[in-house]
């Protein structure tokens, strides 16, 4: 037999990250990538688009997609939100579902058995968070899934850690058929450094703030440019529904602004590595998570083309 013949075969293909909200999803895909592409908070529903990462290796080519959390929606953004989770359990060559070794399977859970049962794709059980458990709880919860659905394969991970997650790599490419690379070997992820500016602005919004604001905040990068001195100049406006949200993100005299720009600076920083002037803008949109028009504009809808 020829050394062509006995080579290990190229396996190339996209994985999708689905899930509860806040179950890990954001953390595992930026483990896996090793860069930081998701926003991650201990606030549920934190994602709201379609996050692809490529990561490339000798023998495979996984392109992982994190999608927001599915849940009961409450209002346009939420049914886009879910509606984008959904569709893509279809399109998709492998799914990664990824549950908490240490909650209780609920509605949620039932909800996604029941999605994943319409679709042909095979899917990965991965449950996470197994450093805050023992032994006993991890196989408590692989049972419980078990009798939920037809899982191709079980990983007990914990993406905070990185434990296992070279076994459930592994899975992966295992369950992928031999195809091409999509994408050239230096690409890590296809959005835009906009965007990803964007969620680093809302990942501080969301880690400082309480009360009301959090899910009523979309950020947009209106201008990015190179300036002397090797300086990055961003302009970010920040949108809420509320006038009293205006007030506690910008705080007393402008305190809590400040403070969100001085930390979300420094993640930008990291990302385009460059020093950056960060220039925030608060704006008040009433309810725009349920106007078409506003979600199109912040590309949280159907034609907006993320």
């Amino acid at each position: 037999m020829s050394e062509e013949q006995t080579a290990t075969p190229f396996r190339s293909g996209f994985a999708a990250l689905i899930g509860r909200p806040n179950v890990g999803k954001s953390t595992l895909l930026n483990r896996m990538s090793g860069q930081k592409l998701a926003i991650v908070s201990d606030k549920p529903q934190t994602t709201r688009n379609k996050i692809l990462s490529v990561l490339t290796g000798d023998d495979y080519q996984v392109i992982f997609l994190d999608t927001p959390g599915i849940h009961k929606p409450r209002h346009k953004l939420g049914e886009y939100m879910v509606n984008l989770a959904q569709r893509t359990l279809s399109e998709v060559d492998l799914i990664v579902h990824v549950v908490e070794a240490q909650a209780e399977i609920g509605p949620g859970d039932q909800l996604i058995a029941r999605k994943l049962s319409e679709v042909k794709t095979p899917t990965v059980l991965a449950v996470n968070k197994i450093d805050l458990v023992g032994r006993d709880g991890v196989d408590r919860v692989v049972g419980a899934y078990a009798r939920l659905h037809d899982y191709a394969a079980v990983v007990p991970i914990s993406a905070a850690t990185g434990e296992a997650l070279d076994v459930l790599l592994r899975e992966i490419i295992d369950h992928l058929e031999p195809g091409p690379k999509f994408y050239p070997e230096d690409t890590v992820t296809d959005q835009p450094e906009r965007f990803i500016a964007a969620e680093l602005v809302r990942e501080q919004i969301l880690r400082l703030t309480r009360e009301e604001v959090p899910h009523s905040v979309a950020v947009v990068v209106e201008e990015m440019s190179p300036r002397p001195n090797n300086l990055v100049y961003v302009k970010a406006i920040i949108f809420v529904e509320r006038d009293s949200q205006k007030g506690i993100i910008i705080g007393e005299g402008g305190r809590m602004l400040k403070e969100i720009g001085k930390e979300a600076r420094a993640e930008v920083e990291g990302l385009l590595g460059s020093p950056v002037y960060l220039d925030l803008w608060v704006k008040v949109n009433k309810d725009w998570r349920n106007s078409p028009e506003v979600l199109r504009l912040l590309g949280y809808s159907e034609q907006s083309g993320r």
